[in-house]
């Protein structure tokens, strides 16, 4: 009896327990739609073969000229000399040593991408040293203080070359100039002249081009002062006076005979 009373419950839970499930159908997990994984992959191979594609378009490319460029080299140089506290020299010019002698013929220019800049200064002296392989040459200025001028007092070189180009022989040039007075400027000014030619002994010449130079006094800002240009370059006015006072005197001439002829004519009539 009591087996009989358990089944019968146990039968009434299950008929309950089947009424209350719903209804619907559910869809499995992995039965789900994805619609977002396969738009990524897509995506990612599309990348990577445009990065592909590119690159090799990029190494195939022709060039784009068939010669070399051409390298150019300025022949005007700038050096400056400072001593640690301020701006003590600078020069700015086209230097060139040239031989005319029986012996041989020929120019030395110095090259600015091949050259140092050395030397040393103080209130009243400054030493410019210009170095290459084949060229040392030295500036000395001086500064006088009462005449409130600056100007080299020294010039010297030794210069290494072969200035006949057949020989293959090297030779060497020293040339020291002594108590001398050129590139003469004003203390704060700058000396200028645009081609200029100086003798140094032994028919060798020291050919200065573009030329700018300036010691002591220099400003804040370590720039050129004005100009004070060489003869050369000085307008000279001696033609244009001298042209003036000719044509003055051929006119005072001109009125002078004028005025006499006309009178010779006046004599010559009898009044009534």
């Amino acid at each position: 009896m009591k087996t009989t009373t358990v089944l019968l419950l146990l039968s009434l839970c299950a008929l309950a327990l089947a009424r209350s499930k719903p209804s619907g159908t559910v869809v499995p997990a992995q039965q789900s739609p994805q619609p977002t994984t396969k738009p990524t992959t897509t995506t990612t191979k599309s990348t990577t073969t445009t990065a592909k594609t590119t690159t090799a378009s990029t190494t195939t490319l022709p060039p784009t000229t068939t010669q070399p460029p051409k390298v150019t080299n300025s022949t005007v140089g700038n050096y400056t000399l400072d001593n640690g506290k301020h701006r003590c020299l600078m020069a700015q010019m086209e230097l060139r040593i040239r031989l005319a002698s029986k012996e041989a013929n020929g120019t030395f220019l110095l090259l600015p991408n091949m050259t140092r800049t050395a030397g040393d200064c103080n209130d009243n002296h400054a030493t410019l040293k210009l170095i290459s392989k084949e060229l040392n040459i030295t500036f000395s200025y001086l500064k006088n203080a009462t005449a409130k001028m600056a100007f080299v007092d020294k010039l010297a070189f030794n210069l290494t070359y072969d200035f006949s180009k057949k020989s293959n022989a090297v030779q060497t040039y020293s040339v020291t100039n002594q108590s001398i007075q050129v590139f003469e400027a004003k203390l704060g000014k700058s000396y200028s002249c645009r081609k200029e030619s100086l003798y140094m002994g032994q028919g060798l010449y020291l050919d200065i081009n573009h030329d700018r130079m300036q010691a002591f006094n220099f400003t804040n800002s370590n720039e050129f002062g004005t100009t004070d240009p060489c003869p050369a370059d000085q307008n000279n006015y001696r033609v244009a006076i001298a042209v003036g006072i000719t044509l003055l005197v051929l006119i005072v001439v001109v009125v002078i005979a004028y005025l006499l002829a006309r009178k010779k004519r006046t004599d010559g009539y009898q009044s009534l």
